[in-house]
């Protein structure tokens, strides 16, 4: 029997997410799914390497040991179903190991695992793959150390429609949790695309836990005590509307400002998200208040998926290591630098009399502190080198910490135990499989289910770029005078990483301020922004139903994740430096925006 109406939380966005989610919206009394999502491509290399060391782990860990020990006899009690990617490379650990947990509670709780993601016994089988974003090709076999394809959500549902009340899973995308609560629920079948992809948009919406409900939002202030911020939970028609909301008593906000910044976070060509069940259509998708913390949610379009998984694969790339000092007094980055590559120099000098090559790159970076009224500063700055072998990384740090009395003042650091250490890099190689080539297995208690993919329609041709809306008409201020503005008092924006690439969602506080804001961000404007860091071209997506735009910026990030020097290898804080960009506009357009952020 299918439903109306389901609820479906958000407990987890990431691998280290505060514990205390799952009790918070247990609290809510028509909850129906938990939903924990825990994997990012460096987790996915962190837990292979886990498992090289213990056959037995791989798995998020304190999922079972923290979570769901502390929460076990309640969920059995109320019901509620918990879907989690936790499993990492090793589900069926992760579920053996939970098997016990629900054994020592004394509860009866029916745990299915899902498997088929991991591809890495099949590393020769991709020699040829090509890199999808950068064409590079497949990194040596001797250096992988994970290799994952993103699965899709029916497994998941077929595991619900089975009986099990705890689904396990190793990669799959973030979003295919929720969708396969909906799939499960609804009776939604593999050509309602436009349905599917509600259904991803609201596992969008809760996959990173309460970055829809106040978390990481421009208008941060308007959540409140942060210490009680509320998760997120999606109520879920059969028809794909939505509203999104948060438990009662908790802090935090609900706003189409708050949760559309998190519908733009990460999601690159808004008008083709690709996703394994389904091509989503984002670009006329409307966000409405309809209640106090709720906003409701509709018009997400979908169209089939393209018959392909994106595969991520991780593999060593050399080492890394890096440090930070602080600076102070008048002149302070010209002290800073000097000191920094006073010891590059001195460590270049024992590589070049040893035989060993140069740092394949070197990072000096150095923040705050810039002068106003004086010439005296205060900054930070970060010395970072990368090398193949890590004596050479290890070099680098004897040297910079070695040069500390012949340095110019004004030197200072917090004492540590030791110096850092150099840490293996490791590096993302994205590539496409045919779906039909990665065999997925379900299996509930021990018992696999025989699970059969249902017949799913295929993209005819090429699907990216299809659906990008015209950009907003050049607006006309008929003669007024112009005045030049922030664009913080204009829009609200986040901003994350897609691999290389960093996103940034712009959402306007009102809707006639998006043209306004589309002809200062120009792709020259935002080049010149992001100059220091930017090595690609930069592409603008425009969303009408938002009043938002999408930018995504190529080679931004130094090789994304921990295989860059970078101080914000993921982007987080480029919203931030973007926000700060003038935009010349009519001033009774900043007027009437004056505190808008509904």
């Amino acid at each position: 029997m299918t439903r109306e109406t389901i609820n479906i939380g958000g407990a987890s966005g990431f691998w280290g997410e505060a514990s205390h989610a799952t009790g918070q919206l247990l609290t809510h009394p028509d909850l129906d799914f938990l939903i924990f999502d825990y994997l990012a491509e460096i987790t996915m290399s962190i837990m292979a390497r886990a498992r090289m060391k213990d056959p037995a782990r791989g798995y998020a860990v304190d999922f079972v040991s923290d979570v769901m020990t502390s929460n076990i006899a309640a969920i059995a009690e109320r019901g509620v179903r918990v879907l989690s990617n936790a499993g990492g490379v090793n589900p069926q650990a992760c579920a053996d190991a939970l098997r016990d947990v629900v054994e020592a509670a004394g509860v009866s709780l029916k745990i299915a695992v899902v498997t088929g993601d991991d591809l890495l016994a099949r590393a020769g089988d991709f020699a040829d793959a090509q890199e999808m974003f950068d064409g590079g090709a497949f990194p040596d076999a001797g250096k992988i150390a994970s290799i994952n394809a993103y699965l899709g959500a029916f497994p998941i549902a077929a595991a619900l429609e089975a009986g099990a009340d705890i689904v396990i899973t190793g990669r799959c995308a973030d979003s295919a949790l929720a969708l396969a609560a909906c799939i499960h629920s609804f009776g939604w079948r593999a050509d309602d695309v436009d349905r599917l992809a509600a259904g991803s948009l609201a596992g969008h919406l809760l996959e990173c836990g309460p970055q829809s409900t106040g978390g990481n939002f421009t208008d941060w202030r308007e959540a409140g005590n942060i210490a009680d911020i509320g998760y997120p939970i999606a109520e879920v028609s059969a028809d794909g509307v939505m509203e999104l909301t948060k438990p009662e008593g908790t802090s935090g906000t609900v706003t189409r400002a708050s949760v559309g910044e998190q519908m733009l976070y990460e999601i690159g060509d808004p008008g083709a998200y690709v996703l394994p069940d389904v091509v989503c259509d984002f670009t006329g998708v409307r966000l409405e208040p309809s209640g106090e913390s709720r906003v409701r949610i509709s018009d997400a379009k979908g169209r089939p998926p393209t018959g392909f998984y994106k595969v991520s694969s991780t593999f060593m790339d050399g080492f890394r290591a890096g440090n930070l000092f602080y600076f102070n007094g008048v002149g302070a980055r010209n002290k800073a630098r000097a000191f920094v590559e006073a010891g590059l120099e001195r460590a270049r000098r024992k590589l070049s009399q040893s035989g060993a090559p140069d740092y394949r790159e070197t990072s000096i970076q150095t923040f705050g502190g810039r002068p106003g009224e004086s010439d005296y500063e205060e900054i930070t700055v970060k010395a970072a080198v990368r090398h193949d072998d890590a004596r050479a990384v290890g070099l680098f740090l004897k040297e910079l910490i070695g040069g500390a009395l012949a340095t110019p003042p004004g030197l200072h650091f917090f004492t540590a135990a030791g110096r850092p250490k150099p840490s293996p890099v490791v590096r993302l190689f994205s590539f496409l499989v045919a779906s039909d080539k990665v065999p997925v297995a379900v299996a509930l208690d021990g018992t696999d289910l025989g699970y059969v993919p249902p017949e799913i329609p295929v993209e005819d041709g090429e699907c990216y770029g299809a659906g990008v809306p015209d950009a907003p008409d050049a607006p006309d201020a008929d003669g007024e005078a112009l005045v030049t503005c922030r664009l913080e008092d204009l829009a609200w924006a986040r901003s994350g990483d897609k691999g290389d690439a960093a996103n940034i969602g712009v959402i306007a506080r009102r809707p006639e301020l998006m043209a306004w804001i589309w002809r200062a961000l120009d792709e020259k404007t935002l080049a010149a922004t992001f100059q220091p860091w930017l090595k690609g071209k930069v592409e603008r997506f425009y969303l009408p139903g938002t009043h938002a735009m999408n930018i995504l910026m190529h080679g931004a990030l130094g090789g994304g994740g921990i295989a860059s020097l970078l101080n914000d290898p993921q982007g987080k804080s480029y919203a931030q430096v973007l926000l700060s960009v003038p935009v010349d506009v009519p001033e009774r357009l900043v007027e009437a925006s004056q505190g808008d952020a509904v």
